[in-house]
This record gives structure tokens, sequence and C-alpha cells, in this order.
């Protein structure tokens, strides 16, 4: 599913991040902030009405996203820690 499709609050693991086009600089920039294969992500809070921005947590670090960015982003529901 796409990071834009997870619901608030429910802890998943990135998959994929889709290029546009080969050496695609946002991938690329996403990739470079820590969005790889594996990490941990959540997203913590929504822009009212669906609009922009998402606010994301991956590691320990939190970022606003745009939705076509985190569209961009492929995720795996993740079973929570205890």
């Amino acid at each position: 599913m796409q990071l834009t499709e997870l619901p608030k609050n429910r802890p998943a693991r990135v998959a994929t991040i889709r290029d546009e086009r080969e050496g695609d600089p946002i991938a690329q920039r996403l990739r470079d902030l820590g969005f790889i294969a594996g990490e941990r992500i959540c997203i913590v809070a929504r822009a009212p009405f669906g609009g922009d921005p998402l606010l994301v947590r991956i590691g320990g670090t939190r970022f606003a996203l745009r939705r076509v960015e985190a569209a961009r982003i492929t995720v795996e529901p993740d079973i929570p820690e205890f």
C-alpha cells in the first residue's frame, strides 16, 4: 500500500520508493533522509480535510511530506513491538 493509505498511528515498514524517472532527485532525497526498505514508519498526523502535509515519523525523526511525495513510498503494515 502507499504511505498515503496507511491509517494514522499504524506502524509499518518501508518497502520501496518509486522513481518517476531515472535519476529522480525527489526519490533520491527521500532515500537520503532515511526512507529505505525495512525502516519503521508511522503517520503521526494528517492535515485537515485530506490536504497537505502528512507528518511522518521514521526512526526518531519526524518529516512533513506532501501527499505527492508520500505516494511514492510503498509500505507494508507492521506488527507493533511489545
